[in-house]
């Protein structure tokens, strides 16, 4: 998929291939977690160069790359409104129940 910044090759409008994140699993059952970035020319470039980067050593159980235009991230600005806890809504803190004996709360 080709965007305005990117040509259908696969390099941007300044002569650089495109940016895609990466996201590893360190094992099975594990989160994904960002690990970094790669410049690639398609998806398949891609997970090889994620694979070659930061898997090489069997780090890596799993790889995910993402086109670094495909995410979607808040602004410092929307610090306010968009993070406000909801300390208004009672049934989001585990209030309303004792814990039984002999179990831990940390």
């Amino acid at each position: 998929m080709a965007t305005d910044a990117t040509a259908a090759n696969g390099i941007d409008t300044d002569g650089q291939w495109g940016l895609w994140e990466v996201f590893t699993q360190a094992g099975k059952g594990a989160p994904h977690e960002h690990a970094g970035s790669v410049h690639a020319t398609d998806a398949e470039h891609a997970m090889q160069n994620a694979r070659d980067v930061y898997a090489r050593r069997g780090e890596a159980v799993s790889l995910w790359v993402v086109p670094a235009e495909a995410i979607i991230a808040s602004a410092p600005s929307d610090a306010g409104p968009f993070f406000d806890p909801g300390n208004d809504k009672a049934y989001r803190h585990p209030q309303f129940y004792k814990v039984p004996r002999g179990v831990r709360v940390f």
